[in-house]
């Protein structure tokens, strides 16, 4: 007799999955399986504008992954006045075989770790493997997830800066990661001036909703790996033209450059054509592309995420899950 669903909530994740444990299992199985799922384009429904309700299925063929799942996401920005999340969602597995449901677990949590996630991978393979300072800008929920997945993936990481408008917000951050006992050969520091602290990074890593160019492409130095994760519109960007101009660019998955600010914006501008994307994350895995080619060069990882992920994700959240039990 099938067992029950189980419901995995936000709690429970920590003790389940690491970012080194998931950038290890990307590494593994998106070159084996991404040829394998079915990922539609998101389905995006305007509730009562502007919240909306949004839905990203995704499916396996095959019989080694035999999953299918749907995420689930509602976003309610105006719920900032009730002091609640904007963004909330859920994430259903189910078996392809049966078509039985498997679990339901946290949408939000299983997000912030496969982004993060995908980001560290992206640092492990381009970022240099003497990098010592992490420039981390803005600081919101995703913040710390980037932090922690940038440190597991360069252990070489030894100076963390953060940066938010809010310089409150980036003190706050760095205060609550310099008291984890996981880190503490690391330094936590904020300041009030991105322009001022650009220049120190030897990875820079963006999460923000901004619509305009944040990271400048003049203050870049030479060898930075600068991952951008924020944008997912064509409004939005986190650098300048001068920064992709300056970069070899490399996407997560080839829908970055249809919907990333700062790639279709650079298109339309003629800074780069879309054949100058040198490659997207399974090529990197698979070695079908070059990453870095010297200590000098300057690589940009632009990703907006895809179902895949979503998919591996909960994959490995449901069989951990279970092998404990």
């Amino acid at each position: 007799m099938a067992s029950l669903p189980v419901f995995i909530p936000a709690e429970s994740f920590p003790s389940i999955l690491s970012h080194e444990t998931l950038i290890h299992h990307f590494q593994t199985n998106l070159p084996k399986h991404s040829s394998t799922i079915t990922s539609p384009v998101r389905q995006n429904y305007t509730v009562s504008s502007p919240s909306s309700l949004l839905l990203m299925p995704s499916w396996s063929s095959s019989s080694s992954l035999p999953y299918m799942g749907v995420k689930l996401v509602t976003y309610f920005p105006h719920n900032s006045s009730q002091n609640l999340p904007g963004i909330h969602g859920s994430y259903t597995l189910f078996s392809s075989t049966t078509g039985q449901t498997l679990a339901t677990m946290d949408g939000t949590v299983l997000t912030l770790y496969r982004t993060s996630s995908v980001s560290g991978l992206g640092s492990k393979i381009l970022a240099r493997d003497d990098s010592q300072v992490l420039i981390m800008v803005g600081s919101g929920a995703l913040a710390p997830h980037l932090i922690k997945s940038h440190l597991a993936a360069k252990p070489s990481l030894r100076r963390v800066i953060i940066w938010n408008r809010t310089h409150q917000k980036a003190q706050d951050l760095a205060e609550s990661l310099s008291k984890d006992p996981q880190h503490n050969e690391i330094s936590f520091e904020s300041h009030d001036s991105l322009d001022e602290i650009i220049p120190l990074g030897d990875i820079i890593s963006c999460a923000t909703n901004s619509t305009v160019p944040l990271v400048k492409g003049e203050f870049l130095k030479p060898g930075t790996h600068l991952d951008l994760v924020g944008s997912f519109s064509h409004e939005m960007k986190e650098c300048d033209d001068n920064a992709i101009q300056r970069g070899s660019v490399f996407v997560d998955n080839d829908t970055a450059m249809i919907e990333a600010g700062e790639l279709v914006g650079a298109f339309e501008r003629g800074v780069i054509k879309k054949e100058d994307i040198c490659g997207n994350l399974v090529e990197l895995i698979k070695g079908d592309k070059e990453g870095r080619k010297s200590s000098t060069e300057i690589t940009v990882f632009k990703s907006v995420g895809s179902g895949t992920v979503d998919l591996l994700t909960a994959q490995l959240v449901h069989e951990t899950y279970f092998n404990r039990c």
